[in-house]
C-alpha cells in the first residue's frame, strides 16, 4: 500500500492548535445523553432538529478516498474495524460525533496524518 499525501491550506501549527483544546470525551459523553433523552422520549426538539442537519458522508468512499483499510480507519476514528464494516454496509450509522469527525476529515486530509501521529 502506498503512503497517503495530504493537503491543506493550513500549517501544521494551525492543526494541532486546532485540536488544542479539543475533549472528544466531552463530546461522546453528550451524544450517549442525548441519546438516552430520545429513547425515554424526553429529548429537546432541538435536539432532534440538530440531528436531522448532520452533514451527510459515505464511509466507504471517503476511506477509500483516503486509500485506507478499514483497520487503519478505524484506529484513525477510535472504533472497531467492525464498527467501520457495519457502517459501510448499512447495518448501523456514525454517532453525530463520528459523522462530524468524519465530515472534517473529508474538508481537511491533512487530519489523518495528525490523528494518526496521536495513536
Amino acid at each position: 500500500m502506498t503512503e497517503p499525501k495530504f493537503t491543506s491550506n493550513l500549517s501544521e501549527e494551525e492543526i494541532y492548535k486546532n485540536f488544542e483544546d479539543m475533549d472528544c470525551f466531552s463530546g461522546t459523553m453528550s451524544g450517549l445523553e442525548e441519546a438516552l433523552a430520545y429513547e425515554k422520549g424526553t429529548a429537546k426538539a432541538a435536539t432532534i432538529a440538530r440531528k436531522r442537519s448532520l452533514p451527510k458522508v459515505s464511509i466507504a468512499g471517503m476511506r477509500k478516498e483516503l486509500n485506507l483499510t478499514q483497520k487503519a480507519f478505524a484506529a484513525i476514528l477510535g472504533v472497531s474495524p467492525r464498527t467501520v464494516e457495519a457502517w459501510e454496509t448499512g447495518k448501523s450509522n456514525p454517532s453525530p460525533t463520528a459523522r462530524n469527525l468524519i465530515y472534517l476529515i473529508g474538508q481537511d486530509h491533512s487530519l489523518v496524518k495528525i490523528l494518526q501521529e496521536r495513536l
